[in-house]
């Protein structure tokens, strides 16, 4: 199933709305404007609270921590490199792979393609296809996109 991601220009704080292949609306990403750390809450669509996306503070790289009812249900780690960026998902079997300057990467279930993300250039706001062939957790999948869309835009 493919989602659209598209970030809301003027707004306090990052918001974005979710649409599914048939323009329905089915989740919404809420950033804490000028939270410390940056927080993203995702919401279904009766905007109840499904996980939690927190930075880590004072971390040598970027981490962000993926809170699921207030467990950690997985962890995204910038590391640090000097040619091009990578991603390191912990605490879960998800794992991301591809350009990220450009806004088009892979991510791998077990070593198993099951997502694609791609950037729709020249577009009002930021907006994504993310293509979820794999059937697998997609508030998991929208949660990878939202940290690395936060991390890029910041660096």
């Amino acid at each position: 199933m493919k989602f659209y991601v598209k970030q809301k220009v003027f707004s306090l704080g990052e918001q974005f709305t979710v649409k599914n292949e048939r323009g329905e609306d089915c989740y919404f990403v809420e950033g804490e404007w000028f939270s410390i750390p940056k927080t993203f809450h995702i919401l279904d669509k009766t905007h109840r609270e499904l996980l939690t996306l927190r930075q880590k503070p004072f971390a040598f790289t970027t981490r962000f921590q993926i809170l699921r009812e207030d467990c950690v249900a997985a962890e995204i780690v910038r590391e640090f490199s000097f040619f091009g960026k990578s991603y390191r998902i912990e605490g879960s079997p998800f794992s991301v792979d591809g350009d990220f300057l450009t806004h088009d990467y892979t991510i791998y279930r077990d070593g198993r393609p099951v997502a694609q993300i791609s950037k729709e250039w020249f577009t009002w706001g930021d907006s994504y296809e993310l293509d979820n062939y794999g059937g697998e957790d997609e508030q998991m999948l929208l949660a990878i996109l939202i940290v690395i869309d936060c991390v890029l835009d910041r660096n």
